[in-house]
């Protein structure tokens, strides 16, 4: 590293922040670091010309829990919100433990694996099936945007000059949920499917299938045949769910047949879990 050409800042606040990121506009944000190390593959580091590490950002790092929801501040590492507990959502948890190895995880934070600009990490799907809520801030404005958006097509994700600060989780409790991690030859974007239900009285009244590759998928269409029906579900109406995804997958030209065929498996079994 040419620590003559290099510069890193530790801002304390987002005043400090913006103020140093307006003088370096080209610089680039820093949270656990995981990020931009993968890709070096030589014995010295290169690192951008200029850096905005966030890590002395306290609001960052704040968790806190209301009746409904939990903020995590975007520099929480992924181990921190394993030791958590009960408070952070099951498939959320399961999805973490399988991230890497402890020393990973001890330094990735949840910020950086969402805001990633070379791979949709493994969080997007959990975090889209939960309806999670994204705070992004620039220096003159702050906004929410839904997990669904940031990940999808529609959406560019992060502005210029704007940061990830808190997601926001609904505290649901979940009556099914299933965390499947899909072998795949990119070892940095792993297909996921996450199955999430829930029922009251017998009565399905959410359900959400979300398949990650190298974007996010859900079929709300699918959802919508089998919410509101008596559990265990009967055959027409699972088999109408299961042909809908097919339909549905049949438009997505970014899928091969195998990862369609593979896909499909994996949501009849869990479709015939809750059928008769």
């Amino acid at each position: 590293m040419n620590t003559q050409s290099n510069h890193i800042f530790f801002p304390v606040s987002f005043l400090e922040l913006f103020s140093a990121w307006n003088h370096f506009p080209q610089a680039v944000i820093y949270a656990g670091g995981t990020d931009l190390l993968r890709i070096q593959r030589k014995n010295i580091i290169n690192l951008p010309e200029a850096i905005l590490c966030l890590d002395m950002l306290e609001d960052l790092h704040r968790i806190t829990r209301t009746e409904h929801y939990i903020e995590i501040g975007s520099m929480a590492t992924l181990n921190r919100l394993i030791r958590i507990g009960k408070i952070v959502p099951e498939i959320l948890c399961t999805c973490l433990k399988n991230i890497g190895g402890i020393q990973l995880r001890n330094t990735a934070t949840i910020g950086g694996n969402i805001c990633s600009s070379s791979c949709l990490y493994d969080l997007s799907a959990p975090l889209t099936a939960l309806d999670a809520q994204y705070e992004l801030r620039t220096s003159s404005n702050t906004r929410w945007v839904s997990s669904s958006r940031f990940h999808s097509t529609e959406d560019t994700g992060l502005n210029k000059q704007e940061i990830l600060t808190r997601i926001r989780l609904p505290l649901h409790q979940w009556d099914y949920s299933v965390y499947k991690k899909i072998s795949s030859e990119d070892l940095y974007n792993y297909e996921l499917l996450i199955f999430l239900a829930r029922a009251k009285k017998n009565v399905l009244t959410d359900i959400r299938v979300v398949y990650k590759s190298n974007t996010i998928l859900r079929n709300k269409t699918a959802e919508d045949i089998i919410c509101g029906k008596y559990l265990p579900l009967n055959r027409k109406t699972s088999n109408d769910f299961i042909e809908n995804w097919k339909d549905y997958l049949s438009n997505r030209q970014e899928l091969s047949n195998f990862s369609k065929n593979n896909l499909m498996s994996k949501i009849e079994d869990n479709i015939h879990y809750l059928s008769e």
